[in-house]
């Protein structure tokens, strides 16, 4: 279940299934994220399924995804539209965060994630965070198609050329065994008012984030 928490006097969005993620809305900088001894690390998105392990380096170029095993850095990916993806290893004590626009989803992020965290779907906890909904994503017949070929069972996933990116990446996670699954009902596009939106503002370049700490 997901709920609105503030820092500082600015909102974020929580899930009640892990405390040490969030998700920041409107006007929530990169500098507003709480730091303690560590760093704050932001890859370099570039819509790629490139995932990699957080170590001393300071950048990460074309890459979408970060798996964070220490508990002294945060980890943090900017969003628009797109669908973010936290994962949480309850056996290992070690999480991830994984930027799945239509072209992540379609070459299987999550799933990718989770294989390169060596992890046990069944430990982990799957946070699915604010992405443009079913009822404001239309995409053409081709790349629909992309999507729905990444699930064995893609009902309830599209209507005509709108497709449902959050729940297409559920699909995908649950058919590898992942059980403990939270998807958030904000549409980016329909609440625009709280995070941006890609399509609503016209290729707006501000972003919200995905944020992790273990």
């Amino acid at each position: 279940m997901f709920y609105l928490e503030e820092i500082n006097g600015k909102k974020i969005l929580k899930s009640s299934l892990l405390e040490t993620a969030f998700f920041t809305t409107r006007g929530f900088g990169i500098d507003d994220i709480p730091k303690s001894n560590g760093r704050v690390i932001t890859p370099q998105q570039t819509h790629s399924d490139h995932v990699e392990f957080v170590d001393n380096r300071l950048e990460y170029p074309d890459t979408d995804g970060l798996i964070l095993t220490n508990t002294e850095d945060t980890i943090c990916l900017r969003f628009a539209d797109c669908t973010p993806l936290i994962f949480y290893d309850t056996k290992q004590k070690i999480g991830a965060i994984s930027h799945a626009g239509w072209r992540g989803t379609a070459a299987s992020i999550g799933i990718k994630t989770i294989k390169k965290m060596k992890s046990n779907p069944e430990y982990i906890i799957a946070i699915i965070g604010p992405a443009i909904s079913i009822c404001c994503y239309e995409v053409s017949e081709e790349v629909r198609d992309e999507l729905l070929k990444t699930v064995n069972n893609s009902s309830e996933l599209y209507e005509n050329r709108n497709v449902d990116l959050k729940k297409i990446n559920a699909r995908q996670l649950e058919e590898i065994g992942v059980k403990n699954i939270d998807i958030c009902p904000y549409c980016t596009s329909c609440n625009n008012d709280l995070f941006y939106s890609y399509r609503k503002e016209n290729g707006t370049k501000d972003r919200h984030y995905a944020v992790f700490k273990l």
